[in-house]
């Protein structure tokens, strides 16, 4: 980043909108990117971030033509920008699969219900087919029945492994040939120095992995492995995407 002096001080550094796009040379910046801190206008933005994902799918053969995948769907900012960006590559450059979302419903109140309603809308709004499947229905009770049994403590790392379960369980109901998460490049490292502190040698050998799972029923993918959690932010923010955005309120 250039940068100039006045009488010895240093000046702030120019807005990304002040200067021309650096790919296209056209257009006016209108964000630097936290991977590569290039100024880009929005639509050079939207070219590269889905190109960098589209070369990520190809060069780790992440997908055949035919498969049936299920898309862990949560109605977050990673998942939903994961579906509408995999409907687009799929259809751009004609992977020929048949995309689902999976959606777990864990009878959080007041957090995943309303959750819940922004998949349905992403639904209609990107044409994919959604299927629910629900604590209550695969095990007889609710995360907030299992809070009022146990209460608060540990009850993240149960939710943690039955919704691991759940979509399973809901992408085998689906046929699916594959699930595809909206992990991101920052949840891999944060789960790989989580993995240090605990000195478990065992997952930390397979964390970075882009797919797990394939000696398991259904694989799973993380095609967003490279991709920064910021960057995900910014396109779903340019692309005015609807997401959801409260943090549960059994984690809180």
């Amino acid at each position: 980043m250039d940068s100039s002096a006045t009488d010895g001080a240093r000046l702030p550094p120019p807005r990304a909108g002040s200067r021309l796009c650096v790919r296209c040379g056209e257009r006016k910046a209108a964000l630097k990117r936290p991977k590569t801190l290039e100024q880009i206008c929005r639509e050079c933005f939207y070219i590269i971030f889905e190109d960098e994902i589209h070369q990520t799918i190809v060069q780790n053969s992440l997908f055949k033509a035919g498969e049936r995948v299920a898309i862990g769907a949560s109605g977050g900012k990673d998942s939903t920008v994961l579906a509408y960006v995999l409907s687009e590559l799929n259809r751009q450059h004609n992977y020929g699969l048949d995309l689902f979302l999976l959606s777990v419903d864990e009878g959080i109140t007041g957090y995943r219900d309303d959750s819940l309603e922004t998949v349905k809308r992403n639904e209609i709004q990107y044409g994919l087919p959604l299927k629910i499947v629900s604590y209550k229905d695969l095990y007889g009770w609710t995360m907030d029945d299992i809070v009022k049994a146990i209460g608060l403590k540990n009850n993240c790392t149960f939710c943690g492994v039955f919704r691991r379960q759940a979509l399973d369980r809901g992408a085998a109901l689906l046929k699916a040939d594959k699930i595809v998460t909206g992990h991101n490049a920052d949840d891999i490292a944060e789960t790989v120095l989580l993995n240090i502190l605990r000195g478990d040698i065992a997952r930390l050998s397979r964390c970075t992995f882009i797919t797990t799972g394939e000696d398991g029923p259904i694989p799973r993918c993380k095609p967003f492995k490279y991709t920064y959690e910021k960057e995900i932010v910014m396109y779903a923010y340019f692309k005015k995407l609807d997401y959801f955005s409260t943090e549960s309120a059994l984690a809180q």
